[in-house]
Formats: structure tokens, C-alpha cells, sequence
């Protein structure tokens, strides 16, 4: 019945478990992070720990959240970092594949 509702209302249904459910769960993050809701670090940690480094679109986001973890120990400021993670949520929000680069 949900599949039907769903469909009816233009939404769409993604299986339980399904990679474009946890896809769509990775956008609707990054649009937290466009929102303000989120920083880029809280953005990269979330990601990290809901899918590990298990989804191949979120993988990025997942590196960078462990740059973050041994920032004092490279070459990288906290702002390049953030700008990253911020490109990389633009474009996953924008459901663009591939990596922007930040400006």
C-alpha cells in the first residue's frame, strides 16, 4: 500500500536497505548542510557513521571525515577541508557525480 500512496503523491519508494534509499538519505543530508542545519564536519561524521565506507557516492564524504580526524598531522586548514566537504554536498545534493572542487 505505501509504494501506491507514495507513487500517487509523486514521492518515491526506496526498498528497506536499498543503495538508492541510502543514496537519497546521503542528499537529504547534504541539503541539511545547504540549510544550515548541519556544519561540514557534523555533515562528513554523519555520513561516516550511518554508511561506513559501504556507499561508493558517499565515499568522499567518508575520506574527508577522517582528514578530519588527523587534521593537526597534514598539510590541509580546517577551512580547506570545510570547503571540501561543502563542494562534495553541493554536488551530491544537486545529484551530480563526480567531485567539485572548491573555489
Amino acid at each position: 500500500m505505501l509504494p501506491a500512496v507514495l507513487d500517487e503523491l509523486d514521492l518515491v519508494y526506496y526498498p528497506r536497505g536499498s543503495e538508492a534509499g541510502r543514496e537519497a538519505a546521503v542528499r537529504a543530508l547534504a541539503h541539511q548542510l545547504s540549510a544550515g542545519e548541519l556544519t561540514p564536519r557534523e555533515l562528513a561524521s554523519r555520513v561516516h557513521q550511518l554508511f561506513g565506507h559501504q556507499l561508493s557516492t558517499a565515499e568522499r564524504l567518508v575520506e574527508l571525515d577522517d582528514e578530519y580526524d588527523i587534521i593537526e598531522y597534514g598539510d590541509r586548514t580546517l577551512a580547506e577541508l570545510d570547503a571540501e566537504v561543502t563542494a562534495e554536498a553541493r554536488a551530491l545534493a544537486h545529484n551530480r557525480l563526480g567531485h567539485e572542487q572548491p573555489s
